[in-house]
């Protein structure tokens, strides 16, 4: 496949993965064996089913998120897209707790394309810290500190 099969295929995951919940179609997208970049400690599941795993829990916590691809940039087997999405954080997600609370936020993923048409390589980039901050969720780089309790008499982790 070429520079613009790639291209609209990317534009139609989101479509149909991300904003229409139809898992099934990760399958028509990534090989079997493809390899995920992520900046966030994860431990998806191989090939396509674990990228629908993915976006099938993200769905549950956020039952109402809406996608929207903002740019989609392609050279040789590389597809670049930049997408925008909200969503209300009313499911568990992971081990974090739903908080009712709405977000916005946007991300960049980069498809590195195999031979066969298939993704077999994706680097994911969120804005993570952002997307927290919007849903009431602390985010720490290691350990959560120690803070003072509500009342100032002991320690409490947050």
């Amino acid at each position: 496949m070429g520079v613009a099969e790639n291209k609209a295929l990317v534009r139609r995951f989101y479509e149909e993965v991300w904003d229409r919940g139809n898992f099934e179609f990760a399958r028509d997208v990534f090989a079997d064996d493809y390899v995920r970049h992520d900046l966030r400690p994860t431990h998806a599941l191989p090939g396509a089913a674990g990228m629908a795993k993915i976006a099938a829990d993200f769905r549950r916590a956020f039952p109402d998120a809406r996608w929207r691809v903002d740019l989609v940039l392609g050279e040789d087997d590389f597809v670049a897209a930049r997408w925008t999405a909200t969503g209300t954080f009313t499911g568990q997600w992971g081990d974090v707790e739903p908080t009712g609370k709405a977000a916005t936020f946007s991300g960049v993923n980069i498809y590195r394309f195999n031979q066969g048409g298939k993704v077999a390589e994706i680097w994911n980039h969120r804005d993570d810290l952002g997307f927290m901050a919007q849903v009431g969720v602390s985010v720490w780089a290691g350990a959560a500190p120690e803070t003072p309790s509500l009342t100032g008499t002991e320690p409490r982790s947050r």
